[in-house]
């Protein structure tokens, strides 16, 4: 049998304790993005577990999509990602 290594930790320990792995990362077949699952590609992205290109190709982000994300959760948290709030969040 043939496991196939992955690029990167299988595994990242964030800054509040929390053991993130690959297991925790939202399938690849993901259609609806809630901020959970948002907040979770862009912890992997910002831990090193995965890069930005892998993550924009894993799921089928464009860099600009990501980019949004990654400023919407620096700036407002995990509320940021929530789409129903993004005119409570944009910034005019």
């Amino acid at each position: 049998m043939y496991i196939r290594r992955q690029k990167g930790p299988a595994y990242v320990a964030l800054p509040d304790g929390t053991i993130l792995s690959r297991s925790d990362l939202p399938s690849v077949k993901t259609m609806r993005w809630v901020a959970r699952r948002k907040a979770t590609v862009v912890t992997a992205v910002a831990a090193g577990m995965i890069s930005r290109e892998e993550a924009m190709e894993m799921y089928g982000l464009s860099g600009e999509e990501f980019d949004s994300w990654v400023r919407s959760m620096t700036s407002h948290g995990r509320g940021g990602l929530r789409v129903t709030k993004l005119q409570e969040y944009r910034q005019l």
